[in-house]
């Protein structure tokens, strides 16, 4: 089941192919693109994630992890240096801030790679190959989007996917935390689901819907979304 870990992980250099033959992108793909992944990420947490620690526990111990997983994260984007994507075309000035770029994709690809590890140490079979197969398909627009930021600023094509490639790899080493760490504690395993559900939807509340919403394209973004969401549970529902 680990190599469910790896194949997720492996969809963000994917995902940099196609950006290393297109260096520009409207805001309105960009935004398209972010509120899909929202969406399959939301059905990832709901659909899969929150039922499964519910399955193994209660709902005080959902709450729990869920509010734990929240928190932690709004602590990680307070304390921890970050940059933005922002509203606005990429420009140079960035050039000397990737290392603060790629600390913002830890934070991001945290929760994701926790919860496809401890999905993949769950009892439930199922489990581990629907999260990874969630994870690894919202990877596919987010290796994309952060080619696409490091080729703006001047970054060669090969540098470009093989930094894309070392997100992805971080996300990886976040997996075996979580398998380790859920494979050896069996009663943390709910607390570990929902908290991991709590992260992701952190994510998609705090930064992918503000960032598919400020540029105009409310309505595409949100009809985006909705297929993203409808996607994801149609592909989950198809492989039980």
């Amino acid at each position: 089941m680990f190599t469910g870990c790896i194949l997720s992980s492996l969809c963000t250099s994917l995902g940099a192919i196609p950006a290393l033959f297109l260096i520009h992108m409207t805001h309105r793909g960009k935004d398209i693109i972010l509120a899909y992944t929202a969406g399959i990420m939301v059905a990832a947490s709901t659909y899969g994630l929150i039922p499964s620690a519910l399955k193994l526990s209660n709902m005080l111990v959902l709450s729990a992890g869920i509010l734990s997983g929240t928190a932690a994260l709004t602590i990680l984007e307070k304390y921890v240096p970050h940059v933005k994507m922002e509203h606005t075309p990429f420009r140079s000035s960035y050039r000397d801030q990737k290392m603060l770029f790629l600390i913002a994709m830890v934070l991001h690809n945290f929760p994701e790679g926790l919860s496809v590890g401890v999905s993949c140490a769950s009892t439930y079979s199922d489990l581990g190959l629907m999260v990874s197969f969630a994870i690894g398909l919202q990877n596919v627009p987010e290796g994309f989007l952060v080619a696409l930021f490091l080729l703006s600023n001047a970054v060669s094509r090969t540098s470009a996917f093989f930094i894309t490639t070392i997100t992805g790899l971080l996300e990886l080493l976040s997996c075996w935390v979580g398998y380790q760490f859920a494979g050896n504690v069996t009663k943390i395993v709910p607390y570990s689901l929902a908290f991991a559900a709590g992260a992701m939807l952190f994510v998609v509340y705090k930064e992918l819907i503000p960032e598919s919403h400020g540029d105009g394209n409310e309505r595409s973004s949100t009809f985006s979304f909705i297929i993203g969401l409808l996607t994801m549970i149609g592909l989950t529902h198809w492989l039980k």
